[in-house]
């Protein structure tokens, strides 16, 4: 009987090695395919809509935050984007509880805040004032692929992709190309 198992656990084995070596490339091959310079993430699943009547920047507890899952998601989209082999030149989040978390769990290493990735959802923030700091930002990007964690209506209003929870953008800013892909 174990005889007949060997094979059939070879073949699953290559078979799961195969599938993460895809996984793996993912992130490669949508930066590749549009020549990328910037890829956008959406925060990792923060259950519920919007943020509470009572918000503020500067307290978590006011905001939409992540669950255990999301978090979990994070650390697994931090791993994969490790596990590549790729480096983020820059790595930025908006100043969202939800979007430092994400990036913080990620542990790609130094990141910074920028409220040019703050969501203008709910009037939190000036839709036009983030827009123009986030497009002197994207102006100003030299070399290297930048990532970006925010939220869903900043992607929109930049790349005009729609994504979930955890998904990314790989956006080339020259040529508008955009390619929405997934890690997890």
């Amino acid at each position: 009987m174990l005889m007949r198992l060997i094979p059939i656990l070879a073949f699953l084995v290559m078979q799961a090695s195969h599938v993460t070596a895809d996984s793996r490339n993912d992130l490669i091959n949508a930066i590749a395919a549009v020549d990328a310079n910037v890829v956008f993430m959406r925060h990792t699943l923060a259950p519920g809509y919007g943020d509470p009547d009572n918000f503020s920047l500067s307290e978590c507890d006011t905001q939409r935050n992540l669950d255990a899952k999301g978090r979990q998601q994070a650390s697994d989209i931090g791993a994969a984007i490790l596990h590549s082999g790729f480096r983020f030149t820059q790595v930025f989040s908006s100043e969202w509880c939800r979007c430092k978390e994400t990036t913080e769990l990620m542990k790609l290493g130094k990141w910074r805040l920028f409220p040019g990735l703050n969501s203008f959802f709910q009037g939190h923030a000036d839709r036009q004032d983030t827009l123009e700091m986030l497009s002197l930002k994207l102006e100003a990007l030299t070399k290297g692929v930048t990532l970006m964690v925010t939220h869903q209506v900043i992607i929109n209003a930049v790349t005009g992709a729609s994504v979930g929870s955890g998904e990314f953008v790989a956006y080339n800013t020259d040529t508008k190309r955009r390619k929405v892909f997934r890690l997890d």
